[in-house]
């Protein structure tokens, strides 16, 4: 690994780390870590301060995603490390060094990410998440679901080992950050 590898998987760790979900919530005066789930995410920003900066909070997060990966292949370092650059964001995203390391679930940055790392599985990810969110009215759900298709999605239009790899990665991140909400789901189904 070279010195550009490093400085540029440290760099896009420390842009998925912005925290945009809290930014926008304390510009209207509002800790979004105090209401709600606690979560900086788009859906608890939503609930508790309203669509405008949860739109904001959505888009932006996506955006971490989408520049790490966009750098990457600017840069033309390969698919590998594009690959690793994409995850470095959504892990600064889900660790923020700007808030001791704890964050958000990812959804959004991780989106942004396959957006661009193979589009046609991003698209498929992005559509069964929103279809669950917009049926169940769970955006925890819609989530889970969006994201065991992606290797699927992946193997379907895009299979490269590098992409599936990845995939798989980041399905499991995901759901090891919705640990709670499965559990929440669990008992409300019994």
């Amino acid at each position: 690994m070279t010195l550009q590898d490093i400085l540029l998987l440290l760099g896009s760790f420390l842009l998925g780390s912005v925290p945009f979900g809290l930014i926008f919530t304390r510009a209207s005066g509002v800790d979004i870590t105090k209401h709600g789930s606690g979560n900086i995410g788009a859906t608890n920003v939503m609930r508790t301060v309203g669509k405008k900066q949860a739109a904001l909070t959505l888009i932006c997060d996506l955006l971490k995603g989408t520049t790490a990966v966009a750098v990457g292949l600017w840069l033309d370092v390969g698919y590998q490390m594009v690959g690793g650059m994409g995850l470095a964001a959504i892990l600064g995203h889900d660790f923020s060094v700007f808030r001791g390391f704890r964050g958000g679930k990812g959804v959004a940055t991780s989106i942004g990410v396959m957006l661009l790392y193979t589009p046609a599985a991003g698209l498929v990810t992005m559509a069964v998440w929103l279809a669950t969110v917009f049926i169940t009215r769970v955006s925890a759900l819609g989530a889970l679901v969006g994201f065991a298709a992606l290797p699927l999605a992946v193997w379907g239009f895009a299979y490269e080992w590098e992409k599936l790899l990845l995939s798989v990665i980041i399905s499991i991140l995901l759901f090891i950050r919705h640990i709670t909400n499965i559990k929440q789901m669990l008992e409300r189904s019994r």
